[in-house]
């Protein structure tokens, strides 16, 4: 390293994780004319790591482990606010506190407890995944995530995540705060940026001796800097704003799942009466959730599955 590479690392060392220096360092510099080098990965290591140790968040998920409050934790998550998990999560768990409980209760018993989460097919991929767990793992998740990406509603990154925070193995994901993190520090002056070139980063750059501290002290990170400088994932290559629920097709779908909760049966052709609605839009919207397997129709007829 010469001595302009070192006075350029001592300056970044300099700043403490007081939030005004934290949001006003730009890394993308320093990272261009070096790379992510030992001495980047210390300091980022050091920003993130001090932040968490001050201002870490505690959820119960993380405080009282095991693999399956991990799973019920991460599929919740899932395109949904923290906020509204906590809420449901103690309940879910205490009603249906392992994989057994969870695989022998109805769907229509676990669809009542997941009510006001939304995206309710994630109820029927918690629901299904524990009956896999049960009858072909022994009631024991899985630690391979090329296992777990062949359960239902479990993609790359979730599976990756639930090794991380389950398991304490080392596997690289993005999620949208991971995102925020990276976008902030190395890629401050970019747009459309890809998340092959941010992953090399979030595995170059991993706690491979504590990983799961280590991703939790990233996620935390990147909401503050959401709530601080805005959501930087709009700078990603895929980033897709999420179109608005009220009146949608969405919407609808839990207004059905709604109705069958409280009726248990509802004849299709009184759907439109009931949700004021035409038998038209109606109609593909309560197929599909047959498709899915949340609903069964027999005779022009719905129940839960």
């Amino acid at each position: 390293m010469t001595s302009d590479g070192e006075a350029d690392f001592a300056s970044v060392s300099n700043f403490q994780t007081q939030e005004a220096d934290v949001l006003g360092l730009d890394w993308s510099p320093l990272f261009n004319k070096y790379g992510l080098c030992d001495q980047t990965i210390e300091i980022f290591r050091s920003e993130i790591n001090q932040f968490y140790l001050s201002r870490g968040r505690a959820f119960s998920w993380r405080s009282h482990r095991s693999p399956y409050r991990v799973l019920v934790s991460e599929i919740m998550l899932q395109q949904t606010q923290t906020r509204r998990v906590e809420v449901k999560f103690t309940a879910f768990i205490d009603r249906f506190p392992g994989f057994e409980q969870l695989a022998e209760a109805s769907f229509s018993e676990v669809l009542r407890y997941w009510k006001g989460l939304g995206y309710n097919r994630r109820a029927k991929y918690l629901h299904d995944i524990s009956g896999l767990v049960v009858a072909e793992f022994d009631g024991k998740l899985p630690s391979n995530p090329q296992i777990l990406v062949g359960f239902p509603g479990i993609g790359k990154a979730t599976a990756s995540s639930i090794c991380v925070f389950a398991f304490n193995k080392p596997h690289a994901f993005i999620e949208t705060n991971i995102r925020t993190v990276f976008i902030h520090f190395f890629f401050a002056n970019q747009t459309n940026v890809d998340d092959h070139q941010i992953m090399a980063l979030v595995d170059r750059s991993m706690d491979r001796d504590n990983p799961r501290q280590w991703f939790y002290a990233l996620m935390d990170y990147g909401v503050m800097l959401k709530k601080s400088v805005g959501n930087l994932s709009r700078k990603s290559r895929h980033y897709h704003k999420q179109s608005r629920f009220q009146d949608s097709d969405r919407q609808l779908r839990g207004k059905i799942l709604d109705l069958l909760l409280k009726h248990k049966q509802v004849p299709l052709f009184e759907l439109p009466g009931q949700l004021a609605e035409t038998l038209e839009r109606l109609t593909p919207l309560a197929q599909a959730l047959c498709r899915e397997g949340l609903v069964v129709e027999e005779k022009g007829v719905l129940t839960l599955a």
